[in-house]
């Protein structure tokens, strides 16, 4: 993955909550579009930690199940 930031395979081995920056690396966007998503509300389920951000992997690859909305077969 881009900028230092690989997903590890196991949920044992990467922890059950991920920054903002990883977030990025993995789906590729800014770590600015990850605030935009989360004020307009259309972005991954994420909770603060004390005052900082955190997501959780699960929650990120079911929100990015449900954004399939191209089909590429036609």
């Amino acid at each position: 993955m881009p900028n230092g930031f690989p997903r590890p395979a196991t949920a044992a081995e990467r922890g059950p909550l991920a920054t903002p920056a990883e977030i990025a690396a993995y789906l590729g966007v800014p770590v600015k579009t990850l605030y935009q998503w989360k004020y307009r509300g259309i972005g991954p389920k994420v909770h603060k930690v004390g005052r900082h951000l955190r997501y959780r992997w699960h929650e990120v690859d079911v929100w990015l199940d449900q954004q399939t909305a191209y089909d590429l077969t036609a």
